[in-house]
């Protein structure tokens, strides 16, 4: 069999293998110094992952997707969705904007799959302050996609919270959504039901096991030496399994018993928290992806498994809300420079992950504490430069928690110059920084160094850039109102 032929025997058999739906990847793109577009596609495709979701639509990275055959989610984020409910001519605008504009025609430009409203809207910690806007724009953005002809070929979804639902006891059989959600739910339920449009939601294990002392670590794991949850005649043996069909009698309390299901996040933090490891990370995912080949399903949906699964991240993010929790940063299956954490199969019958490849980085220079100073107000240094950068690392249970004095403050001192990149001014400290070309990593404490981006010659951090990207967005969509 001629070699090219062999490769796509061996792909279709592994998919094949698969009695579910596609597994695909968020990708994020919150970072001070992002991996460029174009390599993130090749990552992708190197990797074989077939199915990508974008938190928002960020121009270069659809651009880099044109013409890579991928299917794709475009996120809409939650800062637009009162414009987008209140008004018709804001949604056509977006639509045309990020969607018409890259839509796949003939071979060519990107294959948009769904146009995702809002990044968990429902998340508890935003209160109710979004719920009045998500059914109103989801609508509008359909109606926007049905005016471009677009609707039967990319469908309108909302991404729901791991703490959208839930059951008091931990059973299953007692699963619900959350009480004010309720309404805002059975009106989203019955938009997705009229369209044929799947139910996107969150299953966190991490959290639960964070969040519940019933869920045991090895029950996260997929252990087989867990102790199983018992819930009348059906056995759970794992956290996924407990938490799918919570949602799952969710859906049936308000109606819905037959809605079909997304797993759109799931995954496993490496850093920054205990347990957030990449040992664990990789025992994770394995038993997940172990779990989904099986064809088992779940005890209420036992033939009946989600209809795709996106592992929650593809890349580590710097610039993620840790509001939260310090992993927030964390999720990625590859470190912010594209280089795998872990061994882990995206598609049966892969090897190993692939590395990202001629990635560009800033010159091998660091900044740590110079020790012919005296460091005796050194602290307040440090800490200003946490607040300024990513030092979630340093957190308890982190891979740098166990480096001493004044080691951690080598590490505050050089996180914060790598994101102003490498400007010697950023390294003083009031003379207290002290640049080197000598690698201060210790053990499993990596002290980075940033990456070369289309930015790195300015002031500033990529993600001040993307920032200013969705807040010009935003005013322009805002005005389509009164035009």
């Amino acid at each position: 069999m001629p070699p090219n032929l062999c490769t796509v025997f061996v792909f279709l058999l592994a998919t094949m293998a698969y009695g579910g739906g596609a597994i695909g990847v968020n990708w994020g793109t919150t970072a001070s110094h992002p991996l460029p577009p174009t390599k993130v596609v090749e990552l992708l495709k190197s990797n074989n992952v077939t199915k990508v979701k974008l938190l928002d639509a960020d121009p270069g990275v659809l651009e880099a997707l044109s013409g890579s055959n991928l299917d794709v989610t475009v996120g809409i984020p939650n800062a637009l969705l009162r414009t987008l409910n209140s008004s018709k001519k804001a949604a056509e605008s977006w639509v045309h904007d990020n969607v018409t504009r890259y839509v796949s025609n003939g071979g060519s430009g990107v294959k948009i799959e769904y146009v995702a409203v809002g990044d968990e809207p429902f998340l508890q910690t935003y209160g109710e302050q979004f719920h009045t806007f998500v059914i109103g724009a989801a609508m509008n953005i359909h109606i926007a996609l049905a005016r471009a002809k677009l609707e039967s070929k990319v469908k309108v979804v909302v991404p729901c919270s791991f703490d959208s639902f839930l059951s008091e006891s931990g059973h299953p059989s007692k699963g619900h959504f959350r009480p004010d959600l309720n309404r805002t739910m059975i009106e989203l339920l019955t938009f997705l039901s009229k369209h044929s449009s799947p139910f996107f939601a969150t299953i966190s294990p991490f959290l639960s096991l964070h969040q519940n002392k019933n869920i045991s670590l090895d029950f996260a794991l997929f252990k087989a030496n867990a102790k199983p949850h018992n819930d009348s005649r059906r056995t759970y043996k794992n956290s996924f399994d407990l938490s799918y069909d919570i949602l799952v009698t969710a859906l049936s309390t308000v109606g819905f018993p037959k809605m079909e299901i997304v797993v759109s996040q799931i995954g496993w933090p490496t850093d920054g928290a205990a347990n957030a490891t990449s040992s664990t990370a990789e025992t994770f995912m394995k038993g997940l992806m172990e779990h989904l080949h099986s064809k088992s399903g779940t005890p209420l949906r036992p033939r009946d498994p989600p209809a795709e699964t996106y592992i929650f991240s593809l890349l580590d993010e710097d610039q993620r809300s840790i509001s939260t929790g310090n992993y927030e940063r964390h999720w990625g299956v590859f470190t912010f420079d594209g280089q795998a954490k872990y061994h882990f199969d995206f598609i049966q019958g892969s090897k190993n992950l692939v590395d990202a490849q001629n990635v560009e980085y800033l010159p091998s220079k660091w900044c740590v504490v110079n020790n012919n100073k005296d460091l005796s107000n050194v602290t307040a240094s440090s800490l200003e430069a946490c607040s300024l950068a990513d030092c979630t690392a340093l957190s308890p249970g982190g891979s740098c928690s166990n480096i001493s004095w004044p080691g951690n403050i080598s590490y505050a001192f050089n996180s914060y110059y790598q994101q102003h990149n490498q400007s010697a001014d950023s390294c003083n400290f009031g003379g207290l920084g002290l640049i080197t070309t000598v690698d201060p990593s210790v053990d499993n404490c990596r002290f980075s160094v940033q990456l070369r981006t289309s930015l790195s010659d300015f002031l500033y951090p990529a993600y001040l850039s993307q920032w200013m990207t969705l807040l010009v967005t935003t005013i322009l969509l805002s005005l389509t109102i009164f035009t």
